[in-house]
């Protein structure tokens, strides 16, 4: 008889753990408690528009492509259309803007001309980053849930650039003169949702990867991802039930047998993966064995984030892709973020103007606007009640300020939001968008393990566990955890690696 196998929550690590386990012959039921799939990947429908609630775009895509490959041999192209973006991104701080791209001679053609005699640094930037990335990168791919795992002769090389008291901002302090210019490389630190002065130095890695082999877009939003997921998943044979809110895990000792929905409904199983926000799911879902929210709060959190979700009634084709503008003082506006207590005035706003790319996500004529502003998460409360609109209100204003959109007020005829307290509402612990903070003490082994400690059969995807936050290690926390429930019954499984040429190749 097939292994029973529930998974709790249609997110990205939940739906690539499906769609693996589904193919290797399990009998998966994947339970999401909203209307559709995806979580923070989901889509958000406001009108005619459709916006990604989250990720905006996909970097690191050969883990996608050994995904798709791990069920059946599939290629994410026959699911999604993708887009390479040149340039990427734009970065503008105050008067001073420049684009990045993947392809090194025009990088090196951006640098110099916004920040004269720094292209060399990029260049040696690059090299060394290429041979960082080789040494790290495997240890990311494997699972940190016995200490032993410490014991490996990757892990062993890796340490000089994980055991290190040094920042990403002293890191690329090592590279680059201009403050600005270091930014261009640390601002990716903010996909963790931590600040490039507090976060660990191994990840500027992040940066490499995404002027080495480029970002992509894919048509119709981040959210086909997911979608594409979950046809994968459902061709392989696994059920997917919408609207099924887990209320309770139930146990036969420390094993997990069982969950009931909320509308009562018992469901039995032989292993059970979560993907839901791991602090939210550990203190109400674990019925006997849920752990306090105060001792959840004791651990360290990343920023939450304030969104606008704006249809624009005219396109704006001459306003990029992507497109950050910095705070004046950057470094302040991280400080007040990681303090967890004020609201910064002097914000930084990320604008995706995907429809300068993508037909598809308004109607004909229109357009769409994604903005996100990092700001605090709710550990100190809630001050987004009386504040929410002021806020927004300030943001339309620097973003009329320090753009081409000089009459985007006059053009919104849709518009949605999620402030931190909208997110604390939709399930996420503190607001913390980004999940749990990736310090020295939250990661590998002292991170929620994908194979959990003190239950027998309970694993973890998403990104409160190993390797993190992001979709491309999200993904690979679904895989890892797959192959880890395939090992806890007798069968090792060889990963699908595309990964070791690439990154090879751009040595």
């Amino acid at each position: 008889m097939k292994k029973k196998i529930i998974i709790i929550g249609a997110g990205p690590g939940g739906l690539t753990s499906g769609m693996i386990l589904a193919h290797r012959g399990y009998d998966v039921t994947i339970l999401e408690k909203a209307g559709r799939v995806g979580g923070r990947n989901a889509a958000i429908k406001a009108g005619g528009y459709t916006f990604d609630t989250g990720p905006t775009f996909l970097h690191q895509k050969f883990t996608l492509d050994e995904v798709f490959a791990e069920a059946g041999g599939r290629k994410p192209e026959d699911y999604m259309e993708f887009v390479k973006l040149d340039p990427m991104t734009t970065l503008t701080w105050g008067d001073v803007t420049m684009n990045t791209s993947f392809h090194q001679d025009k990088m090196m053609e951006y640098i110099e001309q916004a920040f004269p005699g720094e292209s060399k640094n990029y260049e040696r930037f690059m090299r060394d980053h290429a041979k960082k990335l080789r040494t790290i990168f495997p240890c990311l791919q494997k699972p940190y849930h016995k200490l032993s795992s410490f014991l490996s002769t990757r892990l062993m090389k890796a340490l000089p650039y994980v055991a290190t008291p040094k920042s990403v901002m002293d890191v690329l302090g090592e590279y680059f003169d201009d403050d600005r210019l270091k930014l261009a490389f640390t601002f990716q630190a903010k996909y963790l949702g931590m600040s490039p002065w507090n976060c660990p130095a191994l990840f500027s890695i992040l940066s490499y990867i995404e002027y080495a082999h480029g970002i992509y877009h894919v048509q119709g939003g981040l959210c086909q991802i997911s979608e594409g997921m979950a046809k994968v998943f459902e061709e392989e044979g696994g059920t997917l039930r919408l609207n099924a809110e887990v209320a309770e895990i139930g146990y036969d000792g420390k094993k997990a047998n069982r969950v009931t929905l909320a509308d009562g409904e018992v469901l039995h199983c032989d292993d059970l993966v979560i993907n839901a926000d791991y602090a939210q799911a550990r203190s109400t879902i674990f019925g006997k064995q849920n752990e306090a929210p105060q001792d959840l709060q004791k651990k360290k959190y990343s920023c939450s984030t304030f969104m606008l979700y704006l249809g624009i009634d005219k396109l704006y084709a001459d306003e990029p892709h992507h497109h950050i503008l910095f705070a004046d003082d950057y470094h302040k506006n991280l400080n007040e973020i990681q303090g967890e207590k004020v609201i910064s005035d002097d914000m930084s706003i990320y604008i995706r103007n995907s429809s300068v790319t993508d037909p598809t996500v308004a109607p004909e004529g229109h357009s769409q606007l994604y903005i996100l502003v990092p700001t605090i998460n709710t550990r100190h409360g809630n001050p987004w009640d009386t504040d929410e609109q002021g806020y927004r209100d300030k943001i339309i204003d620097r973003i009329i300020a320090r753009t081409g959109m000089k009459d985007l007020r006059e053009h919104i005829v849709e518009e949605r939001r999620i402030s931190p307290k909208g997110w604390e509402d939709a399930n996420i612990f503190m607001g913390a968008t980004f999940n749990l903070s990736h310090t020295l003490d939250q990661m590998l082994y002292l991170r929620p393990r994908n194979k959990m400690a003190g239950f027998e059969n309970i694993y973890l995807v998403g990104g409160g566990t190993h390797p993190g936050s992001g979709l491309p290690t999200i993904y690979e926390s679904g895989r890892i955890s797959s192959n880890l429930i395939c090992q806890s019954h007798g069968f090792d499984r060889e990963r699908v690696d595309l990964a070791t040429e690439l990154l090879s190749a751009t040595a």
